[in-house]
């Protein structure tokens, strides 16, 4: 969803290019830098001492807006601990989220969606440079998209397209999203991706097709149609098929119709309504979310183990992962200093809607992830998240330095 002017939790560092959007999004829109590929990984890694993932959850359920937040942490693939603290509903109620338990990952969701339609770019389905416009006739028969014979898929898939966000009536000045421009609260309209692309239809371009970088969830939205098109299957079908199974993501699903909610126990988010009263919206509009909002639902381990294999290259020939990893001269890019694990920088993939804030970071080998969700009681800009101490406390305790509170 929308990419927020939340506090990054480690300093940002140049821009860079589109999908892999490190950096948080709202509801829809990824977030701002793609991950780099990397080397395959040494044999053995230090594993982090046991206790440590539970007591960075303790100290991150402090912050204020923070209902509960649940996270894992994994070396070369191996659980080095899970964690939860804080509750599952507002005002202590509900007992503690289960540490295993799954939660909307947003738009982490969109570097799923690049990563298909790119495995069919590698398999002859599509080029690159492919337009909009014959890949996706509606669009023009039916007027939605200003521009659909020049758009490529490069152009979607790096946000440099020029196409303007369905999910945000007023983009932020740093061309993120704003707020949304839809009913939070309405949890059952169900909502086709067309009508989506329809409701940019009257607003503004952002640019030139391929000119600058600016985020649209409308991109990903029309790029899930063109997986469903290309393929003859639904987009939870070509996403189970191609990462879910065969990554061993067994807890991961594409919400996909409302009022479909998440599976198992799991921490509820609030936001406030027109008059400031919090309300849970757990039961976020499925229909809204999708290939561009981001609809995947998942947990600690199953999206650390997507972001272990994309980061390592093995899910994409290295000249189509570089599409998606290139910077941009202008698109916001979130890396890790080096801290958090010994000297290894992180890269962070994270995405924000109503309710909840996740996000996953990988060290640029793809040995090391720390993924985490945060469920909150506040609209996720008003809430300052800094994540590097918790990263510290789980990867490198020894080397990490004294902090006040």
């Amino acid at each position: 969803m929308p990419r927020e002017n939340v506090r990054p939790p480690l300093r940002r560092a140049g821009p860079a290019a589109g999908v892999a959007m490190l950096m948080m999004a709202q509801a829809g829109p990824a977030t701002a830098a793609p991950l780099p590929a990397a080397a395959p990984a040494p044999a053995t890694a230090a594993p982090a001492p046991d206790g440590n993932v539970q007591k960075a959850m303790e100290e991150l359920a402090g912050i204020p807006g923070v209902v509960g937040v649940v996270g894992g942490a994994y070396v070369d693939g191996r659980s080095v601990g899970l964690g939860s603290a804080g509750t599952r509903l507002l005002n202590g109620e509900g007992g503690r989220i289960p540490a295993n338990a799954r939660f909307p990952i947003w738009s982490q969701t969109k570097q799923m969606v690049a990563t298909v339609v790119l495995q069919l770019v590698a398999e002859g389905e599509l080029g690159v440079d492919d337009k909009l416009g014959d890949l996706l006739p509606e669009v023009v028969e039916k007027d939605l998209v200003t521009r659909a014979d020049e758009i490529t898929v490069r152009q979607m898939l790096r946000h440099t397209s020029g196409i303007p966000d369905w999910y945000a009536g007023k983009p932020n000045p740093d061309g993120s999203e704003g707020d949304p421009s839809f009913d939070v609260f309405d949890f059952t309209t169900h909502y086709r991706p067309l009508d989506l692309v329809k409701w940019s239809r009257a607003r503004p371009r952002t640019g030139e097709p391929g000119e600058k970088w600016f985020y649209s969830n409308t991109n990903y939205t029309l790029l899930g149609l063109v997986i469903e098109r290309l393929t003859g299957h639904d987009l939870a079908t070509e996403l189970h098929a191609r990462l879910f199974g065969p990554l061993k993501m067994t807890k991961t699903y594409l919400r996909v119709r409302p009022p479909e909610g998440i599976e198992g126990p799991h921490g509820h988010g609030y936001y406030p309504d027109a008059d400031g009263r919090l309300r849970d919206v757990d039961r976020f509009n499925a229909s809204l979310a999708g290939a561009g909002a981001g609809g995947v639902v998942s947990t600690a381990h199953d999206v650390s183990a997507f972001n272990r294999a994309f980061t390592q290259g093995k899910l994409l020939p290295p000249e189509l992962q570089r599409i998606l990893t290139d910077r941009l001269p202008v698109a916001p890019h979130s890396r890790g200093e080096d801290r958090g694990g010994c000297g290894d920088d992180f890269l962070i993939t994270g995405g924000l809607a109503p309710g909840s804030i996740a996000m996953t970071f990988s060290s640029e080998d793809g040995r090391r992830q720390f993924a985490l969700s945060f469920t909150l009681s506040a609209r996720p800009s008003a809430v300052e998240l800094d994540v590097s101490k918790a990263l510290e406390t789980v990867f490198c305790p020894s080397s990490a330095p004294a902090h006040g509170g």
